[in-house]
């Protein structure tokens, strides 16, 4: 297995191949041109997507507590911390394979029903969490928040294993879909 050029971000293979990347592999990040491509590679950062992970109970502040303008400061969290960290340097952590992997699969959702039903399973979580937090009903919504969390964990185990079997197919010479 060969290793990406920081700068070109060109796939050397051992054999002398150069090989221009069309989906993540090990050392690059979103490697396809255009600004969703380098959102997902700072989002990829382990500290972005931890980060963004355990703030999902922020979602349920203005709804408990009726003041609907804490969306705009719970909003514009959400839409700083994909872009709030550095490009992430290697594949080495579970949050980063996993976003990754969620990069790939963003841009074919059906290829993974499984994945595609859970997302709905999550949204829905969330979604009860929230209307529980309307009604004050506490337990509700912690169940709902943490099954929701518990839920995009899963997600992010499956998508890390996507992004795992993209790098090998690769790293094989394969080419990815």
């Amino acid at each position: 297995m060969g290793a990406a050029h920081p700068l070109t971000g060109r796939w050397s293979q051992p054999s002398g191949v150069t090989v221009t990347p069309t989906r993540c592999q090990a050392g690059v990040v979103a490697s396809e041109a255009g600004s969703y491509a380098r959102v997902f590679r700072r989002h990829a950062h382990p500290v972005s997507a931890w980060s963004r992970l355990l703030s999902t109970p922020l979602l349920l502040v203005p709804p408990w507590t009726r003041r609907w303008w804490l969306y705009v400061p719970i909003g514009a969290w959400f839409a700083v911390n994909p872009v709030m960290t550095p490009p992430a340097h290697d594949t080495s952590s579970f949050a980063t394979r996993a976003i990754l992997g969620e990069e790939s699969w963003t841009r074919d959702p059906t290829s993974e029903p499984k994945v595609l039903a859970l997302t709905g399973v999550v949204t829905a979580s969330l979604v009860g969490a929230m209307v529980a937090s309307y009604q004050h009903r506490r337990t509700a919504a912690v169940v709902g928040t943490g099954s929701c969390v518990v839920l995009t964990l899963w997600q992010w185990k499956l998508w890390a294993d996507r992004f795992t079997r993209e790098t090998r197919r690769t790293a094989d010479g394969e080419r990815v879909r």
